[in-house]
């Protein structure tokens, strides 16, 4: 039996443009029968933390645009990041990992976090689950 290829992308950005490409990209692959992980560091692992991941919002750089586009994903019934990320799962092999230093480092609960997620693991274990990968993104 081959083992699927690892599609692993490394979440650092927690803005809602940056978590959509993350949902997007990860349910894709999962679907596509990859063996997909996220690996949530810092912004992610803050916004998971305090039930933000579904807000939308952007980088002050698109300020000028970010009203018309939220209303546009509400109208467009695009779903929420924690609804794709639940997709996901039912597509394929989907997993979502938190670093446990962004847990230390945001000074978040770890409990809050350890409930949205399917492991916390250390730096050490990511990159030994993640070595192989076909491909890494950092989003």
């Amino acid at each position: 039996m081959s083992k699927k290829p690892k599609f692993v992308i490394f979440a650092h950005n927690a803005t809602y443009d940056k978590l959509h490409q993350v949902a997007t990209l990860g349910m894709t692959a999962a679907a596509m029968g990859k063996d997909v992980i996220i690996v949530l560091l810092f912004w992610t692992i803050k916004k998971l933390a305090e039930g933000k991941i579904d807000q939308i919002d952007f980088p002050p750089e698109y300020a000028d645009s970010a009203e018309e586009v939220a209303r546009l994903l509400k109208e467009k019934k695009v779903p929420k990041i924690s609804e794709m990320f639940q997709d996901a799962r039912h597509v394929g092999h989907f997993r979502l990992i938190a670093c446990s230093a962004g847990l230390e480092y945001m000074g978040v609960d770890g409990k809050a976090v350890e409930a949205k997620v399917d492991e916390v693991l250390g730096l050490p274990a990511i990159l030994s689950l993640t070595a192989e990968a076909e491909t890494k993104l950092f989003i």
